[in-house]
């Protein structure tokens, strides 16, 4: 060995033991257990690691309830002085009848669209988008002043969704058989996904917001899909023949998914994780929309097909009421008032709005609006941004 290389050597040496002895320089207000410290080492706690979620998704505000942010009156101050209002999407009538909820009139008609299917809020809550289905237009309305504006042109739009980290719109474009990812605001189209079942409608996200699960209403199939990647990852049919799967919303502690069916009369079960083949749990005829309280604890789901309300208790994991409209009618898609005491349905097939007390399902009003009323916001609601639909807030 050179001479050199033994200096080199010596000199790492010596740089080793330099840097150990001054590891070991602790002083008496060091960590428990070295030199220099009052006390045997104690062994650290790991903190808990909350697995990860889509980036850019603001953090859940209790992990085990992704409607915590849901509560009663806790308006975001984006829309805390926003008038309370029921926007109600007239199918048939190609308007948006305005409800004033303190004295069940309507107060407005706006024209919009052809064919408006849904009022949906959007991410940032600044903005109601009409879903105007078969005219190709989304119309946006002011929720701060009740006026609407200038038309934005996107084809097919049935329905409309936001990534929970409100980077992009998802159009359902039923027909088209495409789910659309769009720019949030000026919806400009960023990808386009092809699917192969028919009829996209509607969707609910995970806790994490990494994928979603989409209902196809006319091949009676599910799709999962990425929500980072923008891709289908898991598709399968539903085991009953005929099934016309509708509105979807995940559990509150985000482990299981709810599928309403309005051929099974019922909803269907599943994991979301696993997306195993789901378990049908009968409500009622013409099963349709899903709504969560304000508490967390119970879900309210309408059967359109015999004018009922059944009431899905979370905890219990069973149905534990049913509520029947006094003179029928077919209750639809809507939502639950701010202060979380009324549930908002519109009534498809009779040109109605049904507000009914959500502590003893009595029926308060019954509001004639135009024809075909269909997937009616109430708004403002409680919840930090919109995942869309007629309100989906987290």
């Amino acid at each position: 060995m050179t001479t050199t290389r033994l200096h080199r050597n010596a000199g790492v040496l010596l740089a080793g033991l330099v840097l150990a002895a001054l590891a070991g320089c602790g002083s008496s207000e060091g960590p428990a257990g070295a030199v220099g410290s009052k006390g045997p080492a104690k062994p650290v706690k790991a903190a808990p690691v909350a697995p990860p979620g889509l980036p850019g998704m603001p953090p859940l505000l209790d992990p085990n309830d992704v409607y915590a942010a849901d509560r009663p009156g806790k308006l975001s101050p984006v829309v805390k002085d926003f008038p309370s209002r029921v926007y109600v999407p007239n199918t048939n009538s190609n308007t948006v009848s305005v409800i004033d909820p303190a004295t069940y009139q309507v107060i407005d008609t706006i024209p919009v669209g052809v064919q408006p299917q849904h009022v949906v809020p959007s991410w940032d809550l600044k903005t109601l988008w009409v879903n105007n289905n078969r005219g190709h237009t989304l119309t946006p309305i002011n929720p701060a002043t009740g006026e609407a504006g200038k038309p934005v042109e996107v084809h097919d739009p049935y329905n409309l969704y936001f990534t929970p980290n409100g980077k992009y719109a998802i159009v359902m474009a039923s027909l088209d058989k495409e789910l659309v990812f769009r720019d949030p605001h000026t919806m400009d189209r960023v990808k386009t996904v092809p699917v192969s079942c028919f009829g996209v409608n509607h969707a609910d996200f995970s806790a994490d917001g990494r994928y979603f699960i989409v209902s196809c209403e006319f091949s009676g199939e599910l799709l999962k899909v990425d929500t980072e990647r923008m891709e289908v990852v898991g598709q399968q049919k539903l085991p009953f023949e005929g099934a016309m799967p509708q509105d979807v919303k995940v559990s509150p502690d985000g482990k299981t998914f709810y599928v309403a069916d309005m051929m099974a009369h019922g909803m269907w079960v599943l994991s979301g994780d696993s997306f195993e083949t789901p378990k049908l749990l009968p409500t009622g005829k013409g099963c349709h929309g899903l709504y969560v309280s304000r508490d967390s604890k119970e879900m309210y789901v309408s059967n359109r097909g015999e004018g009922t309300v059944s009431v899905y208790n979370f905890p219990q994991k069973k149905l534990t009421k049913k509520w029947t409209l006094p003179d029928g009618g077919s209750p639809d898609m809507g939502g639950v008032s701010a202060d979380g005491k009324v549930l908002w349905l519109s009534g498809r097939y009779d040109g109605e709005v049904y507000a009914i007390d959500t502590t003893t399902g009595k029926q308060l009003a019954r509001i004639p609006v135009g024809g075909g009323p269909h997937g009616l916001a109430v708004y403002p609601q409680p919840g930090r941004y919109s995942l869309g639909h007629t309100g989906i807030f987290r």
